[in-house]
């Protein structure tokens, strides 16, 4: 067994965990758990392989991002871009159901909410972005790149050299602070890849709600995020939650585990070896017209109190 201990993707940076998440994901061959320390990080590992030896061989090539059924044209159907009609996301969604990457399209849009224009609802995570970069296969292709294994290796260790670039738009450690000078937003090209292959295991869906047919309220939903009573007397607010787990598990272990941990049920960590979890504390923007997403953490206390099955908004 070859274990990779990867420092650069702690379990309390949303980044990192999806990349550890999205490892699993590019190769089977490849599992993840994480490490007992007060902040685990990741550790990733194979059985007669070098974990990033897989990672070299399964990197996607730039005409494997090209082929993604979530590519703005993709084998003549209507175009994708940031505003979806429901009649080009059903045609799109029929054409690639037996794609074994069909995923792009069910963990970033749904047609189970549908806007006053017709158009379909997009997942917590794929926040429209500043500027032109809006598409969140956009912002893959530009963060995309083929790595070294040695590339690989800084990456996960955590000493790779950052570039300028908004990357998916999740990382908070990308933004300056109002004291910071010199370039503007930084991110690890590696790892925003990874993270991107982490969204698959997170599927999002609504409750068949149409806001053509009356006001309603948007009923979009990603798997991990819950409604939370964070102060008392407050309304619960839509977060995400993640843990991090003792077991080496594959794709379809974590899979299996996100279904049947409970963030406020004690006994389902024990059973399942998951030892933290953290709360998404989102970007408070700076003012209304700002366009900045990305999203924070703090530690999650298997106590506190979680309306998890509330799938509505």
């Amino acid at each position: 067994m070859a274990i990779v201990s990867c420092p650069g993707l702690p379990a309390d940076w949303i980044n990192g965990w999806l990349a550890g998440v999205g490892a699993t994901v590019l190769d089977s061959r490849i599992r993840l758990s994480w490490s007992s320390d007060a902040t685990p990080v990741a550790v990733l590992s194979a059985e007669d392989a070098d974990p990033v030896e897989l990672l070299a061989e399964s990197w996607p090539t730039e005409k494997t991002l090209d082929e993604l059924p979530l590519a703005c044209n993709w084998n003549g159907s209507s175009s994708f871009r940031r505003k979806i009609p429901i009649a080009a996301f059903v045609e799109r969604s029929r054409m690639a159901r037996c794609h074994r990457q069909a995923w792009t399209i069910s963990s970033t849009l749904t047609d189970l909410h549908v806007d006053k224009k017709g158009e379909v609802a997009h997942a917590p995570f794929d926040a429209a972005g500043p500027g032109t970069i809006k598409w969140l296969h956009d912002r893959l292709k530009n963060v995309h790149f083929m790595p070294s294994n040695e590339q690989i290796v800084e990456s996960l260790s955590g000493v790779a050299a950052r570039v300028s670039g908004n990357g998916l738009g999740f990382d908070q450690k990308r933004l300056r602070s109002m004291a910071d000078s010199g370039p503007g937003v930084l991110v690890d090209r590696i790892v925003e890849v990874l993270a991107f292959f982490g969204l698959a295991l997170l599927p999002v869906r609504g409750r068949g709600t149409d806001e053509r047919f009356g006001s309603v309220r948007p009923s979009t939903i990603q798997r991990g995020w819950r409604r939370v009573d964070l102060r008392d007397g407050m309304p619960a607010q839509l977060r995400f939650l993640w843990p991090s787990w003792s077991y080496p598990l594959d794709l379809h272990g974590i899979d299996a585990l996100l279904d049947a941990w409970q963030p406020e049920r004690q006994h389902t960590w024990r059973r399942l070896g998951v030892h933290r979890a953290w709360l998404i504390v989102p970007y408070r923007q700076r003012a209304t017209a700002d366009p900045t997403r990305a999203f924070g953490s703090t530690k999650w206390d298997p106590g506190h109190r979680s309306r998890a099955n509330v799938g509505d908004n």
